[in-house]
């Protein structure tokens, strides 16, 4: 028996089961576990259609087998034959894709890190670069965008800029962009017209609830400042900022961009929590696997994952070796072409692999 097959059948028997539950009149009973069950109903029909179409691709192969035998058929009946079994084959490697095991944090909103890296001034400029190319993707997306920190230079550069991105998948879509950011340009201070290389760094993370993540009163320090910077003007007079630092590790989260001190500290705890989130991750697949994570999936930090080169109007992942001549649509938030393709070999590396995360 074929394993993928088996797991194929258990899926269409819970499928057909949550339908027949949810027909029963006393379903909504429970709104909380009607809910549950009939989110699990959703995301186990596609899989349910696909082993369908599946099956009828297998009658048709098994019926143009047998027409074979009739020899005014037989021309025809190879034509269906052939054209059932590719069907197959693609339906095949769909579902291998549709019970590979999914990210729980997959539909999740993100936290976004942005950090000038190595080039002085132009590091700041290209990490200014970066957070507009987010926050227009967003818009492109659908989603909102939360400032939670921002801190800008002089020439309007970002020292460092932290966000939220608010939408269902949001996760599932930027957890490829966590990694060091390459330019090659010629920066507006330079006279001479010599291109620079500068760095940039980006971390994205799952947002967390802090229910959801170990934090306790006594392991927190709060300090509160003025805030300052873009979008802090209006309450300078104040202190209403916050930074809150996890004492056991280290982590310090900082938000500013809110009016209020309570609201700016439930958006720390949301970074912390999130933070530390990652730590804990992190430290699970090393002992669970004595490896560092995939090469395509979510990148270590310190790891160049990208380099934008505005001479050549190109950009290039390194993790998959892809060179797109299109700089200016991607800086305007055009990052569906480079996603899909990492989140393929992202797909792919996991299948070869087994179906691990």
């Amino acid at each position: 028996m074929d394993p993928l097959l088996d797991r194929l059948r258990a899926v269409q028997s819970r499928y057909e089961e949550l339908c027949a539950r949810s027909e029963q009149p006393d379903f909504f009973a429970d709104p909380r576990r009607a809910a549950e069950l009939l989110r699990e109903k959703n995301e186990l029909e596609p899989i349910v259609s696909a082993y369908r179409s599946y099956r009828q691709a297998e009658a048709d192969m098994a019926e143009a087998q047998e027409l074979m035998a009739d020899e005014e058929l037989r021309a025809l009946c190879q034509q269906t034959y052939q054209e059932a079994r590719e069907t197959k084959d693609v339906l095949f490697r769909q579902l291998q894709l549709l019970l590979l095991p999914k990210d729980p944090n997959d539909e999740k909103s993100v936290i976004v890190e942005i950090r000038g890296g190595v080039g002085g001034e132009e590091s700041a400029l290209f990490a200014h670069s970066l957070y507009r190319m987010y926050t227009m993707y967003a818009a492109r997306r659908g989603w909102t965008v939360e400032l939670m920190n921002y801190s800008d230079t002089e020439l309007g550069g970002v020292k460092e800029a932290d966000f939220v991105l608010r939408g269902r998948g949001a996760y599932s879509r930027m957890k490829f962009e966590s990694g060091v950011h390459r330019v090659q340009r010629v920066p507006e201070t330079e006279a001479s017209g010599r291109v620079h290389t500068s760095t940039a760094t980006v971390a994205v993370l799952p947002e967390m609830d802090p229910v959801d993540v170990q934090l306790r009163p006594e392991d927190i320090e709060m300090q509160v400042y003025r805030s300052s910077g873009a979008g802090g003007q209006h309450i300078n007079k104040t202190s209403s900022a916050v930074r809150l630092i996890h004492k056991p590790t280290g982590l310090v989260a900082s938000c500013q961009e809110e009016r209020s001190q309570v609201q700016n500290r439930e958006k720390c705890m949301r970074m912390l929590a999130s933070k530390l989130y990652e730590i804990e991750q992190e430290r699970v697949t090393s002992e669970v696997t004595g490896l560092r994570r995939s090469q395509v999936g979510t990148g270590m930090r310190n790891e160049r994952i990208r380099t934008y080169n505005f001479p050549q109007g190109r950009v290039t992942d390194h993790r998959i070796g892809l060179t797109l001549y299109k700089i200016d649509e991607i800086m305007d938030g055009g990052l569906d072409e480079l996603i899909d393709a990492l989140s393929s070999a992202d797909q792919a590396e996991r299948l070869a692999a087994g179906g691990s995360q």
